[in-house]
């Protein structure tokens, strides 16, 4: 008799089946099984065996064996998973499963060669530790590390992306080690493989033998999940690392707070790191008519006309987000809502928060003559190329193709897509420093590091061009300064103060749900609830333990519940 959680995510329970013989050999903890519930069949995990049944109740039998799933290890780190973010176990025993049904593992693979022993001395000495932060400049090479990791047995190592897991898995490959990338290697990681590489999900795993794990770049947002659960990589791959007994090592050119208050950074030398990190020039545009000043400062002009090449950088998509009448100097407001419009195409108005449109023109004063007060890429680029006299590819999210041209102009996507550049230009970096959000500090800090990586050291000649009214800003000072420290110091007062993480533990409720939720709640000292305009709740509380715990003794309501732990976007 068997313990079953079922893969059905209106359900966090369990239940008993009986194990027909045929099948007995096949089951044990973490096996994936197929089971009748409720009248119909359903996935499941085997969460526990040789179970006492209760008296009096006719179990039925699991129907069929699908094939093998986590350990239970990996099911004990889901249940603390969905503790620690509120979530249901069910959803992190999936993240941990094969795509496809394994019925049984290969042959332990072997490594050809070992790879050769790291000759970084701070590669050496983390790897010695249990828990170790370094900052690692952007130009730095960070294989070292992963080779140090590597060379002590079997390593786990969780990358933001995929693609910078394929990177990392084909130089250990040529080194001679035995790499399964997941979840496409599910199978050849559960059976020994040397390094276990992969992007967020790599967090859940199998590794045979777990001796070191190591996640590069750990302030990068693609580490925690944006739905719900938010459950962040970096945190679960912290707690594996302490249940196992093995040395974690967090790497980062600016660690978070979050980071940075688990275990002491280390850094390299102060020469290390400014030749990790690009020229920064800061145009300084506060003397500038805000009115009739434009995003191109002299000095960006300037580069657009040298041969460089140049990649720009404007996180507002379309052709304008915000106008005005050249006639009265209104603005251009929704006439249903009263939203602010943007221009869609040609002499078309639309408003992004009721989706209403309108023909070009002013409601007050009904003059067709409307002025951009702020652009977005697409204007941005019809303006670059009158400037530079050339092509400008516009590259967003949604691009099909980057396009090969000497000049770029994109939103945050242009720093994941294009592959190398001379200079990149923030033509409006006050728009990320006044973000309405708690993050928008470290986060602004997080896009000029892609920057630097794109355009190499100061080895490189590569340069990082920010046009700022803030040039007193501690982010625009950390770059300019190589020093991202000067970020992390103002922001720990700052959320210190306010009750932000790491130093308080955010829950957003919201949802059809959320109100009862929150209702359902019983007042505990330590928790704070406010609502807010959209309807959503948030809670907070300075002891992590006391909110999870009253979130998790809450039972679910019956309306669709979107509960959030510690929300990037807030």
């Amino acid at each position: 008799m068997v313990r079953v959680l079922p893969d059905v995510a209106a359900i966090d329970k369990e239940f008993d089946y009986l194990v027909p013989q045929a099948m007995a050999e096949r089951v044990a903890v973490g096996t994936i099984v197929r089971i009748g519930l409720h009248g119909r069949r359903v996935g499941g995990w085997v969460v526990a065996d040789e179970v006492t049944p209760t008296a009096g109740v006719d179990l039925k039998p699991i129907t069929k064996v699908k094939g093998l799933g986590p350990t239970a290890e990996i099911l004990d780190l889901a249940r603390w998973a969905a503790w620690r973010f509120a979530g249901r176990t069910a959803t992190f025993m999936k993240t941990a499963s094969p795509e496809t049904a394994v019925s049984e593992l290969p042959a332990p693979p072997h490594r050809r060669n070992p790879p050769p022993e790291a000759t970084d001395e701070i590669a050496r000495e983390v790897l010695d530790t249990d828990l170790a932060v370094v900052q690692t400049p952007p130009a730095t090479d960070t294989f070292p590390f992963i080779q140090a990791a590597v060379s002590r047995g079997n390593a786990l190592l969780i990358t933001p992306s995929l693609a910078e897991a394929r990177r990392i898995a084909t130089r250990l490959r040529r080194a001679g080690a035995s790499v399964a990338l997941v979840p496409r290697d599910w199978a050849l990681a559960a059976a020994g493989a040397t390094a276990v590489v992969g992007a967020r999900a790599a967090a859940f795993a199998p590794v045979n033998r777990l001796a070191a794990i190591v996640v590069v770049d750990e302030h990068d947002e693609a580490l925690q999940n944006e739905g719900s659960p938010t459950w962040n990589a970096r945190e679960v791959a912290v707690e594996r690392a302490r249940r196992a007994g093995v040395p974690c090592v967090l790497l980062s050119p600016a660690p978070s707070l979050e980071a940075q208050e688990i275990a002491p950074v280390l850094r390299r030398s102060r020469a290390e790191e400014r030749a990790g990190w690009p020229i920064v020039e800061v145009v300084d545009r506060r003397r500038e008519d805000p009115a009739v000043g434009g995003l191109y400062s002299r000095r960006l002009v300037e580069v657009l006309r040298s041969d460089r090449r140049v990649v720009c950088v404007l996180n507002r998509k379309g052709r304008s987000r915000l106008l005005a009448c050249r006639t009265c100097g209104s603005l251009v407001r929704c006439d249903v809502c009263d939203s602010a419009m943007a221009l869609v195409a040609d002499a078309v108005l639309a408003c992004k928060r009721c989706g209403s449109e309108r023909p070009s023109l002013c409601l007050d004063c009904g003059s067709t003559v409307l002025k951009n007060l702020r652009v977005g890429v697409t204007r941005a680029r019809e303006e670059l190329e009158a400037l530079a006299s050339e092509l400008v590819v516009e590259v967003t999210g949604s691009s099909a193709e980057v396009g090969a041209s000497r000049i770029h102009v994109g939103t945050e996507a242009v720093l994941h897509r294009v592959e190398q550049a001379d200079t990149v230009a923030f033509l409006d970096f006050d728009q990320e420093l006044l973000a309405p959000r708690y993050r928008a500090a470290e986060q602004a800090m997080n896009l000029v590091v892609l920057a630097a990586r794109l355009v190499g050291g100061r080895h490189s000649n590569g340069r990082i061009l920010i046009q700022t009214r803030l040039p007193r800003h501690e982010t625009v000072l950390g770059a300019l300064h190589a020093d991202p420290t000067r970020v992390s110091a103002a922001e720990r007062e700052r959320r210190r103060v306010l009750g932000y993480p790491p130093f308080a533990t955010i829950a957003l409720v919201g949802g059809e749900g959320g109100q009862a939720f929150v209702q359902a709640m019983r007042p505990v000292a330590g928790i704070e609830v406010s609502s807010r305009a959209d309807g959503c709740y948030l809670l907070r509380s300075r002891d992590r333990g006391l909110l999870l715990d009253a979130l998790a003794g809450v039972p679910r309501p019956s309306g669709r519940l979107r509960l959030q732990i510690d929300p990037l976007r807030l």
